[in-house]
């Protein structure tokens, strides 16, 4: 006997039709579900992370008092963020895309030169005294709790400093070519004072618990901008916007 050939199962009315499609939408509704929550979650895994990471410093992190600080598994904190290594670095990374988006984003959106050095200084030390001085800076903390010991996460920190420092000289250098700057400008020296201003108002606004810390600090700067300026009239006076709420956790 020849083998029996069975047609596959085909709807044969308008509502089995109408009943695939809804099943299908289910499916893809519940899909786009759990890829919220998932999303969701490894918010609050991140920010769960960088406050542990700026409060008790980057070595602090671990898989296990992160899922315990949220209430979730370690499997279920391991399954969105890996090994603690890939934690650590998933911090530094979160961190960084904050700070630009925070300072340097920002910033871009003026005129090169001095209005653009500028406006990324006042926002560095905005963010500074909204965020870090609340919260700790993890560069700052990580700088002393790596200075002597190698590793990856070191090279990460690093990396993260050296770039932040080219991208500052980048921007004196252009107000230096745009005569905003006097020609005898040394672009890293400037850099260098810019870098220790925001380490000495950290230190004055958290160990110190300053409340004028960071006002003292745009004031140094003004004094140290103008002091390179061939008019330093052509620089307007302009004190520190108000403190922002604080950045909500997200759970």
């Amino acid at each position: 006997m020849p083998p029996i050939f069975r047609a596959p199962d085909v709807p044969s009315a308008p509502h089995a039709i109408l009943d695939v499609s809804h099943d299908r939408a289910k499916v893809d509704h519940i899909m786009e579900t759990k890829t919220e929550r998932s999303g969701l979650t490894l918010a609050a895994i991140l920010d769960t992370a960088l406050q542990m990471a700026a409060k008790e410093g980057l070595e602090s992190l671990t898989i296990g008092e992160v899922a315990k600080r949220l209430g979730l598994s370690k499997s279920g904190v391991f399954s969105r963020i890996g090994s603690r290594e890939a934690l650590q670095r998933a911090v530094l990374e979160e961190y960084d895309r904050r700070f630009m988006q925070d300072v340097f984003v920002p910033a871009m959106r003026e005129p090169r030169g001095l209005p653009r050095l500028n406006t990324i200084m006042r926002l560095w030390l905005q963010r500074a005294r909204d965020v870090e001085i609340r919260q700790g800076c993890i560069y700052c903390a990580g700088a002393f709790e790596f200075d002597d010991r190698e590793g990856p996460l070191r090279d990460a920190l690093l990396d993260g400093v050296m770039r932040w420092r080219s991208a500052l000289k980048r921007t004196v250098i252009q107000a230096i070519d745009q005569g905003h700057l006097r020609p005898d400008t040394d672009a890293e020296q400037l850099v260098f004072e810019m870098d220790a201003l925001f380490t000495g108002l950290m230190r004055d606004a958290r160990f110190l618990r300053d409340p004028r810390a960071p006002d003292r600090a745009w004031a140094t700067w003004d004094r140290l901008v103008r002091s390179r300026m061939p008019d330093p009239d052509a620089l307007p006076a302009e004190p520190l916007a108000a403190p922002r709420s604080p950045r909500p956790v997200t759970r």
